[in-house]
């Protein structure tokens, strides 16, 4: 019978994503069928699966840490922002509804039964589970109903390792005082502990993880130096978005949009040698010297063009046209490069007309179809092949759409200005594509490299398990999946 591990966290960013991807590569390196799941996800970050349907972006990392394809199931329940107060809820794939945070608990209920249908499927079909918890289970004010953290564990019976971060301070407190609010019955399904992101010799916690083991009575698994080495996987979270950790005579600039999405997009530009990425926060001028300002995805186009100007990002973006400078939007970034976005049945937010930024001659109005897709097209510019996916709302027409970006089966898609320095296309993971992507740059006049980014991935996954085996105990930890969670 088919077995399941969580790790949960004592707080938000501690870690888990990349523990059960590494986690997941070292099972997968056993000679196991290893399937990743997490219960409920929050993030505008999202993949595209086979089927038609869309997942946390971690998910997708850490299916391929396992070697599987992308399932709607390993991510039953993800939750979109599109305000401060609410989300898009995405349930097996589809838009379920838009909720408000307080209404969304009244859904929890029915969500269980579709988060155990999911997690039982995927349980069904491989040898381990392994389970990525929320934020954290000490948010005891959210315990009635939840279906991210110990409400599923205590449902399905799954056992928990507890993982802290001691790079933020504190992780003793984290652990001792985790045990402390949580429930006994829920303490019960904490098999252990790790401590994660350690910087220095680890040996120096040596008292602090006795510590923690005395207090707690719970296994202690290992303590995990700080992993160099994961920024060069793609991040889920807007709050880890980081720009080159080297210098490169062409300087890309991203705009740091509110409601960024799929910025993962960005990833293989960070890693070109001769590219510098910027990612501007808030308050940021986009800088003199840029060749490329990229408009990225948004989950709020409208709301995002109202933040953009506040920035003054609007005057920058024409300076930077006048003088010769490169823009590319991508999905909601392309839809804010035209005249006007058109919201009339509110889908996004309040209805409304909001006036684009005037750099291509398009109009985009917003449908509640929503496009999911996986597509190949062809670089109308370089002649390069693109294999990337689609997931948007709105429909986009203009005479600039007559300059398509690229073709999909002989089809337009996209749109390019009369210069054909202003971009735009509804493309997701178009950079992630080598040849393209080394097409694209060398048309900007930058030095590319020969690196496979897919190669680039694969070889981080394995560094990331072969760092986890030499400093977690493994065996231990898998072998708390094969017992019964109260055993």
């Amino acid at each position: 019978m088919s077995k399941a591990l969580m790790i949960q966290g004592t707080g938000s960013n501690v870690g888990k994503s990349l523990l059960v991807a590494g986690l997941c590569r070292a099972v997968k390196r056993r000679g196991l069928s290893v399937a990743p799941f997490k219960p409920q996800n929050m993030s505008n970050n999202a993949a595209v699966t086979a089927d038609g349907g869309e997942i946390g972006r971690a998910q997708a990392l850490q299916a391929k840490a396992c070697g599987v394809r992308l399932s709607v199931h390993m991510n039953p329940v993800l939750l979109k922002p599109e305000t401060d107060t609410g989300s898009q809820v995405i349930v097996q794939g589809k838009r379920f509804a838009t909720a408000k945070a307080r209404d969304y608990a009244k859904l929890k209920p029915q969500l269980m039964e579709k988060v155990l249908e999911s997690f039982n499927l995927l349980k069904s079909n491989h040898d381990l589970v392994v389970v990525e918890g929320a934020g954290s289970p000490a948010e005891v004010n959210l315990r009635a109903g939840d279906i991210a953290n110990m409400g599923f564990a205590r449902a399905a019976q799954v056992p928990v390792v507890l993982a802290g971060d001691i790079d933020r301070g504190g992780v003793i407190a984290q652990m001792v005082g985790t045990q402390t609010v949580i429930d006994p019955q829920d303490a019960a399904m904490i098999h252990g502990f790790l401590i994660n992101k350690f910087r220095g010799d680890p040996s120096l916690f040596d008292d602090g993880y006795q510590l923690i083991q005395d207090k707690t009575g719970w296994q202690g698994f290992g303590v995990l130096p700080y992993f160099s080495e994961a920024w060069k996987l793609p991040a889920e979270d807007a709050l880890d978005l980081q720009g080159s950790h080297h210098g490169g005579d062409t300087h890309i600039v991203c705009l740091g949009l509110s409601r960024i999405a799929n910025f993962d997009d960005l990833d293989p530009l960070a890693q070109e040698p001769g590219v510098r990425l910027t990612i501007l926060k808030a308050g940021e001028a986009i800088p003199g010297d840029a060749t490329l300002v990229i408009l990225p995805g948004s989950k709020s186009t409208r709301a995002d063009l109202m933040f953009l100007r506040e920035q003054g990002w609007d005057t920058d973006l024409y300076a930077h046209v006048r003088r010769g400078g490169h823009v590319l939007g991508i999905c909601g970034g392309y839809q804010m490069l035209g005249q006007t976005v058109d919201d009339p049945q509110g889908i996004e937010g309040a209805a409304g007309n909001t006036k684009g930024l005037g750099l291509l001659n398009i109009q985009t109005t917003m449908t509640d179809d929503k496009r999911l897709t996986e597509t190949s097209a062809v670089h109308t510019c370089t002649g390069a092949d693109i294999t990337g996916y689609e997931i948007h709302i709105g429909r986009t027409q203009g005479p600039d759409c007559a300059r398509p970006f690229a073709q999909i089966d002989g089809r337009p898609e996209g749109a390019c200005s009369e210069t054909n320095r202003v971009q735009g296309s509804y493309l997701h993971g178009m950079f992630h594509q080598d040849a393209f992507r080394k097409a694209f740059l060398e048309n900007l006049g930058a030095q590319t490299s020969r690196t496979s980014y897919a190669q680039t991935v694969e070889t981080t996954l394995d560094a990331l398990a072969d760092h986890m085996e030499a400093h977690l105990n493994i065996d231990a930890l898998l072998s708390r999946a094969l017992r019964q969670p109260n055993a």
